[in-house]
């Protein structure tokens, strides 16, 4: 049997290798940084989520607050929010989901820049809300956006304010739930006013000021755990490194929301 050459076996084996490393990054882009590296190790680790920019789709985050909730070695759950809200639907299947976390493990908001609207909507849903003190959140209102609409008649007008009234009742119970606020209380502050993260602690709407680091030790100390918190942190946006590498010019740009019913904060800071 003819060998094969030196250098064609070289290249060989380096092709090979340069595939596991492919492999290899593509896994650890899928499952998150750090992820892969508690699985293995079998420790102890906080969860931790991001939610940035407007609420379009909450598919991505629900599965992986899914997996959270059910993997053993995640002992709680951080969500770092930094969004002025957005669709309703979203926004609502999110809260559901901090919901079924919240009665397996320790939930613990942490509200960055903005945290305003929808973006507080799902921050009610946790245990407990840390709050830096200038961050802009609050805004607890529903609007409805209808393009290319004719104007309305009367009758028309007051069918589609009963809808916009429904919705904003189901924001004022969904924080008076996870608040555990009277819903009367949350009425009162539910005129689409937005607080500084300082007001809304006096408001009640936040339990304590701090940052994203303030957030994790206080959900590592509620999960029963000692030292140093450990945690698996997944992008809000997971994507291969390799997808990265070619360019946002060459990926399809995202598109604005449509109108329909949103819990969505327009002011400044709201980008």
């Amino acid at each position: 049997m003819a060998r094969r050459h030196p250098i064609l076996r070289r290249l060989a084996i380096l092709a090979g290798a340069l595939l596991g490393v492919l492999l290899l990054a593509g896994g650890l882009g899928l499952l998150g940084e750090g992820d892969l590296l508690s699985r293995l190790a079998l420790r102890k680790s906080l969860g931790l989520v991001e939610l940035r920019g407007v609420i379009e789709d909450a598919g991505e985050l629900v599965e992986t607050l899914e997996r959270f909730r059910k993997q053993d070695t995640t002992v709680g759950v951080v969500v770092r929010i930094d969004s002025p809200g957005g669709a309703v639907a979203p926004s609502q299947e999110l809260y559901d989901e901090l919901w079924r976390v919240r009665a397996a493990k320790p939930v613990v908001a942490s509200l960055g820049n903005v945290a305003a609207s929808g973006g507080y909507y799902v921050a009610s849903a946790a245990n407990v809300i840390v709050s830096d003190p200038g961050t802009i959140t609050g805004s607890i209102g529903a609007l409805m956006e209808v393009q290319y609409l004719a104007p309305l008649d009367a009758e028309e007008r007051a069918l589609l304010q009963g809808v916009v009234d429904d919705v904003l009742s189901q924001f004022v119970d969904a924080v008076a739930r996870g608040r555990s606020m009277e819903p009367a209380r949350v009425r009162e502050l539910a005129d689409g006013r937005v607080f500084s993260g300082a007001q809304a602690k006096a408001a009640g709407l936040v339990d304590e000021l701090g940052g994203l680091e303030d957030a994790t030790s206080l959900a590592w100390k509620r999960a029963g755990e000692s030292g140093e918190p450990r945690v698996s942190r997944v992008r809000a946006h997971r994507r291969l490194w390799w997808l990265d590498l070619l360019g946002e010019s060459l990926l399809p740009a995202r598109t604005p929301l449509a109108g329909g019913l949103l819990f969505l904060y327009h002011g400044p800071l709201a980008d």
